[in-house]
């Protein structure tokens, strides 16, 4: 059985409208967090939009279902149409528990079938320190990326980091999401690492995951 972490990022004045595009399928949770887009002022012009808060809603949904959420998406709320939102889904490698199983499935039985997945895009997730988002952002866009999302979070363990890393590691951070071509996914990597790496104020940990489906990303798609 296959199982994704359906992710959406829309402007906050349509995350209501995605909440109920996923609740409409039966799913047993549904998060909801709230960041801010990175888009340039040039991409910005270019599908004339301004620059919004936005909001992530994201549940964990099997192979089937994901592309029922993904195709109501598109039909209620355009999520195919550039400026409207990118949808996503991360394949899920493993569950902790039947119980779990049970419960975000729906009791369902895995068929024990696996299909063959093609990953032609990934999602680059970087961890860093609070207000360094234009200075990574700047970095990631001089090796390909389009644009991104930030969130705002609190981090753990810094003192083991510090002995690990052999620097000082602050607790506010903030957590950029890109979602880029797998071809481009090292390059943006590398010169995130390179400018803005541990050891430089900015601290970026980066690391990345497989994209199964995506809608809402003709930017990246009509290259």
């Amino acid at each position: 059985m296959i199982m994704d972490f359906v992710v959406a990022i829309v402007d906050r004045a349509r995350a209501e409208d995605m909440l109920e595009v996923y609740r409409s399928h039966g799913l047993p949770i549904v998060l909801t967090m709230l960041g801010n887009g990175t888009a340039t002022s040039e991409h910005l012009s270019l599908y004339g939009l301004e620059a919004t808060e936005k909001a992530l809603v994201a549940s964990v949904a099997c192979g089937d279902m994901t592309r029922q959420i993904i195709k109501s998406a598109k039909r209620r709320l355009f999520i195919d149409i550039p400026g409207n939102g990118i949808m996503l889904a991360v394949p899920i490698k493993s569950v902790g528990g039947g119980r779990t199983l049970a419960f975000l499935t729906g009791n369902s039985t895995p068929d024990g079938a696996v299909p063959e997945l093609s990953f032609e895009h990934e999602l680059i997730m970087v961890i860093i320190n609070e207000g360094h988002t234009d200075t990574v952002m700047d970095a990631a866009r001089s090796a390909g990326a389009a644009g991104g999302t930030v969130l705002h979070a609190k981090g753990t363990g810094a003192k083991q980091a510090e002995r690990f890393l052999g620097v000082s590691i602050a607790e506010e951070k903030e957590l950029i999401i890109i979602v880029s071509k797998a071809s481009e996914k090292a390059a943006i990597m590398k010169a995130i690492a390179e400018n803005c790496g541990p050891g430089t104020p900015s601290g970026a940990i980066s690391f990345s995951l497989p994209i199964s489906a995506v809608a809402g990303l003709r930017v990246l798609e009509d290259d």
